[in-house]
């Protein structure tokens, strides 16, 4: 895989201590870059304080059925490469229990331009959103708490 011959670890779901979003993203020019590529874009999802349904977030917990997701996360970086004549495509997304503010996953598209780069990020993270087994229950402040649907 593209991102184990860089020296990243390949996409795909990790515990929360296992990886380190925001060193990972300072990591990727070192590791990414050969000169060919004119542009670089980025998605960094954190937890918002309020939920879709307007209450006061506490926390985020994400589990995910490994077994399924893996796999579906490296499909989908290859075949957004491919289908955009890119250079990288690479998704991690973390599983465990988040504070307001903590990032969740981290998206990268490296390609020639903005003009590929920035519509397969944007079906990057749909694909992610909607195609691997994960799981993510948002726990509230009053207590309550809801598990969200994949469109979240």
């Amino acid at each position: 895989m593209v991102s184990e011959q860089k020296g990243l670890p390949p996409p795909g779901v990790y515990g929360k201590e296992e990886l380190d979003l925001w060193g990972l993203l300072s990591r990727m020019q070192d590791a990414l870059s050969v000169g060919g590529s004119g542009a670089v874009v980025s998605f960094l999802g954190i937890v918002k304080s309020v939920g879709s349904n307007g209450k006061r977030v506490d926390h985020l917990e994400i589990d995910a059925y490994e077994r399924h997701a893996n796999p579906i996360i490296q499909r989908i970086c290859e075949e957004t490469r491919e289908k955009f004549g890119l250079e990288f495509v690479g998704i991690w997304h973390l599983k465990g229990r988040f504070k307001v503010g903590e990032p969740l996953v981290l998206v990268v598209v490296i390609g020639k331009s903005r003009k590929e780069v920035f519509p397969a990020l944007e079906e990057a993270v749909v694909r992610y959103k909607t195609e691997p087994a994960l799981f993510k229950k948002e726990a509230y402040e009053d207590g309550t708490y809801a598990w969200l649907s994949t469109e979240h």
